[in-house]
């Protein structure tokens, strides 16, 4: 029974080895029939995966992403060393370098803003794109605000949270607002319009003696049919021109809201006379000084000629008025001035220099930035301040490029209804847009700012009729307008940051 019993278990197990060895022999067939039979063309040279387009599309995104993103880091590198890449600590402050940087991407966008057409979408894209960059710093300028908490058991608490900072609150939104009526108002001027461009270098323009001598030789020449533009169109310009004047001065106003909460750097007021006569001169002082002040009349008496000459009286008026104030202000108390001069005298005069100096801005808004302006600039450490002022500025400089480009077509269909007057000066021959804004009973720049000369009150203002003035009078007021209207985008020197210019 026993040796039964070892006989099956031994042969299980010889069973059990020769499955074994079955399969193993088997397993080498296998391989070597496999290795024998070569590999197809397909097996040599796998088929690229076939993307889908939501992969392609997803991929894209994807690679667009880290492209902004290694801008992005470009930006704000460049701003937290304060454009000294060398990291030595010698660059400007946060401040002036984001001032640079509105600066500067509005110089690379809207430099080229030379006639009335959409932007492209490229550069649309990227101006949105890059504005909120530079934007995103507003959000955390913030201020401490008393607020209350209640507790758990139902009591009250006061606490302070921070919020965004009022200024910024109020006037980035603004702002933005602004610069999308600008850009709705370029894709306005879409294809087909009844007006076109002529190049510089074309026949037609060769063939018309006015277009050698302008002043604006780099700009392409505007061109209405031999009819003038109709109805409609001439309408329409005329539309647009006052949705950009709109614009043009609420960024103007709050761009000289901004500059003029800025303080006052030492360096512009060791660098100043020792009294307010001397700087504005003996006409000007004199005619401040009277009596009966017409700031209008003021105007046409003085040489506003050229550019120069705007800024340097710009200066000065702007220097007298900083030495007034400090001589109001003093802390100490002591009289500066002559005791025959009142303090109600003092802040007239001082009133009085503002109204002439609103004015200046007003009919002239692409005059370079002043002496004081640029210093304010440069020397400002305020964040919030530096994006509003930076930003305010762009946007006045483009709406201003915007309506000289309107003007420019207006101009062409006006010589072209009127072919008597094709030899008068286009200075002469159309009031500037600031002038027609303010004919048009529009609100202007003193209304829109509440700013005005306290002094016109009590001598009673006066309507200034046209037909009431003396013809010498009305022979000097067309003096005021200069032969070159130049916006910050007209001039690249003007987009120079601040300290380049000072």
């Amino acid at each position: 029974m026993f040796d039964g019993g070892r006989h099956a278990k031994s042969l299980s197990v010889d069973t059990g080895g020769s499955k074994l060895d079955s399969k193993v022999d088997d397993g080498a067939a296998s391989s070597r029939s496999q290795g024998s039979k070569p590999l197809n063309e397909s097996e040599k040279n796998p088929k690229p995966k076939v993307l889908s387009k939501e992969e392609i599309e997803l991929k894209e995104s994807v690679d667009e992403l880290l492209k902004d993103m290694e801008q992005m880091k470009e930006r704000f590198a460049k701003l937290l060393l304060g454009e000294d890449m060398s990291g030595g600590g010698k660059g400007v402050s946060s401040a002036l370098a984001l001032s640079n940087a509105f600066t500067n991407l509005a110089a690379s966008i809207f430099g080229e803003q030379r006639r009335l057409e959409p932007m492209p979408p490229e550069r649309k894209a990227k101006w949105r794109k890059e504005i909120d960059w530079l934007l995103s710093v507003t959000g955390y300028v913030v201020e401490m605000v008393p607020s209350q908490q209640k507790g758990k058991d139902g009591t009250i608490m006061e606490i302070m949270t921070t919020k965004q900072r009022t200024d910024l609150h109020m006037n980035v939104p603004a702002l933005r607002k602004l610069d999308m009526m600008l850009l709705d108002c370029l894709d306005n001027f879409k294809e087909p319009q009844e007006f076109f461009y002529v190049k510089k270098n074309s026949d037609d323009k060769d063939k018309d003696p006015k277009t050698k001598n302008d002043d604006k030789w780099w700009l392409p020449t505007p061109k209405v049919p031999p009819e003038g533009l109709s109805d409609n169109a001439r309408r329409f310009l005329q539309y647009q021109k006052d949705c950009v004047n709109q614009v043009l001065k609420a960024a103007m106003a709050i761009n000289a809201q901004v500059i003029t909460e800025m303080e006052v750097p030492e360096s512009y007021i060791d660098s100043l006379p020792k009294n307010g006569r001397s700087s504005l001169g003996e006409s000007i002082y004199k005619s401040i000084t009277v009596e009966h002040f017409d700031p209008d009349q003021l105007l046409s008496t003085m040489d506003l000629s050229s550019e120069h000459k705007i800024l340097d009286i710009k200066n000065r008026i702007e220097a007298s008025i900083v030495i007034w104030k400090r001589k109001m202000h003093q802390k100490d108390g002591k009289p500066s001035w002559s005791s025959a001069v009142s303090l109600e005298k003092r802040e007239l005069f001082e009133e009085r220099a503002e109204t002439i100096l609103l004015l200046l801005k007003q009919r002239f808004p692409g005059i370079p930035q002043s002496a004081l302006e640029i210093s304010k600039i440069q020397f400002n450490r305020d964040v919030g301040q530096a994006v509003l002022e930076s930003y305010s500025r762009i946007l006045e400089s483009l709406a201003f490029t915007v309506l000289s480009r309107i003007d420019d077509v207006l101009h062409v269909d006006f010589q072209t209804q009127t072919p008597g007057k094709k030899s008068s000066s286009k200075t002469s021959s159309r009031p500037s847009p600031r002038e027609e804004g303010g004919d048009s009973g529009q609100m202007t720049l003193l209304d829109f700012m509440g700013w005005g000369s306290s002094d016109q009150g009590s001598e009673g203002k006066k309507e200034k009729d046209p037909s009431a003035m003396s013809d010498e009078q009305q022979q000097k007021l067309p003096n005021v307008n200069t032969h070159k209207k130049t916006s910050y985008l007209d001039n690249l020197n003007i987009m120079r940051s601040p300290t380049s210019r000072h």
